[in-house]
């Protein structure tokens, strides 16, 4: 019954009611699409991380990636078949990536740069591995002496593609080893620091150098994200000597730190716009409830309790926070399909040089989270713009408005006899002061009879 009553008082003032609902529809359809904003910065930054450089997560030696070694190549992967084959029979794994990396000297002319080099199977990781965005050139596929450089390091040598360029390393048994390359092409992840030092080669090519037969990593190309722990923990049950790790530890720096920077900046615009719409609707609602004060008045002489009339309330803004939450996310997102279905391209970020294309991802948990919390703030401005009226003495709130329309009424007729007090002398006048005291006390009288016994007749007060 409750309930139909708060549906039915959601069309008395229906301009009212309009004004609350697009307060909300405003207010949760910036939180919507603010959240789709940030979902589609992270996926993309997810996106970038994975395909250029880590994949899902990387397999090396326990402890090899946090000791400092004098010789690593000493705890390099040496059954690096065995281990390959066996993951890559695990259910869910899509792609087996072995690599060696090294520090060498890349030399063109009289010009020598140090540079990181990875030896890598160019074929298998041309597919997967896209992010690297080559914008010179061509990829490192099947050529056996070819070298892909970053654009930083290109520039520094002054190469373009075609050219060559010698790789001058250190052996396992520290010996000093060369070789010519033939630049394939210059690629460009948007990482200055990664681009100004990164090249790959082949990995027979690598090995060849550092004369060793041992891989050092091996990065894992997944069906899906939610695949790498179950791959992690098979892979360390099986083979106890080896630890995984996951993309996002890997690149903790731009990665993760990425990721937190911009939780704690939706977190923090997420307030803003919940105060805005809490404030909103507690103005709205308070305008509407003190105008049906004599309403809930005549609840309370009824016999309703307090926390009665407060479901009442609360309940009304509940479903017109609700109307407002489904309008203003549903308007959100046909907007933005319409207008920017392709994305915003955003400026480089933070350590960034590239730009990047950000398009809105949205998802059925999201509209959940908007619509709660919309919902909730709505009924916390419901409950404290109703708790102070539904507290008032019910002959203050039952009977108020009639003693504002008899200090109207007073107001008006002493006006009236002041103009016609120089007419009137020989007649006797009762004072409007005392029509207003008596008037007071037959309501007073009045609120006492009913709240007493609410059947009783009305005559006789």
């Amino acid at each position: 019954m409750w309930f139909i009553l708060s549906v039915r008082n959601l069309f008395r003032n229906v301009r009212r009611t309009i004004a609350i609902v697009f307060t909300v529809a405003l207010g949760t359809g910036a939180l919507f699409s603010f959240d789709g904003f940030i979902n589609g910065v992270l996926k993309e930054l997810k996106y970038n991380t994975i395909h250029a450089n880590y994949g899902y997560g990387q397999i090396n030696t326990k402890g090899y990636r946090g000791t400092v070694f004098e010789d690593p190549t000493r705890h390099w992967i040496s059954n690096g078949d065995q281990v390959q084959e066996y993951i890559s029979r695990i259910d869910g794994v899509e792609n087996v990536f072995p690599r060696v990396s090294f520090s060498a000297l890349l030399k063109n002319g009289n010009t020598t740069v140090g540079g990181s080099g990875q030896g890598v199977e160019a074929t298998k990781e041309a597919a997967f591995f896209h992010s690297l965005n080559v914008e010179e050139g061509e990829t490192l596929n099947d050529q056996p002496n070819g070298i892909l450089l970053g654009r930083g390091l290109a520039q520094a040598l002054r190469v373009q593609p075609g050219e060559t360029v010698t790789v001058i390393a250190t052996s396992t048994q520290g010996a000093i080893n060369k070789d010519k390359f033939v630049v394939t092409g210059i690629f460009h992840t948007g990482s200055a620091e990664f681009d100004g030092r990164m090249f790959r080669i082949q990995l027979p090519a690598a090995q060849k150098l550092l004369k060793t037969s041992k891989i050092e990593s091996i990065s894992l190309g997944l069906k899906n994200l939610s695949d790498w722990d179950p791959v992690a923990k098979e892979v360390e049950s099986s083979f106890p000597d080896l630890e995984a790790t996951a993309f996002d530890v890997l690149d903790k720096i731009y990665y993760k730190h990425s990721v937190d920077w911009l939780k704690a900046q939706y977190n923090v615009v997420q307030v803003i716009i919940l105060s805005i719409v809490i404030l909103g609707i507690f103005n709205s609602v308070s305008a509407s409830i003190l105008e049906r004060k004599q309403e809930i008045g005549n609840l309370r002489a009824n016999g309703e309790s307090v926390f009665q009339v407060m479901r009442l309330i609360v309940a009304e803004g509940g479903m017109l926070a609700i109307m407002g939450s489904l309008l203003g996310m549903a308007m959100t997102y046909s907007i933005l399909m319409l207008f920017v279905d392709k994305g915003l391209l955003m400026p480089p970020g933070p350590g960034q040089t590239r730009q990047f294309l950000v398009t809105f991802s949205f998802e059925w948990s999201m509209v959940l989270f908007s619509l709660l919390l919309s919902t909730i703030a709505a009924v916390i401005a419901s409950f404290f713009a109703g708790l102070k009226v539904a507290k008032m003495s019910i002959e203050i709130r039952a009977f108020g408005v009639g003693f504002d329309f008899l200090q109207s009424a007073y107001t008006t007729w002493d006006m009236s006899l002041c103009k016609k007090s120089n007419q009137s002398q020989n007649h006797q006048i009762l004072s409007p002061k005392r029509v207003l005291q008596l008037a007071r006390t037959a309501f007073n009288r009045l609120s006492i009879r009913l709240l007493r016994c609410p059947s009783a007749p009305l005559y006789g007060i």
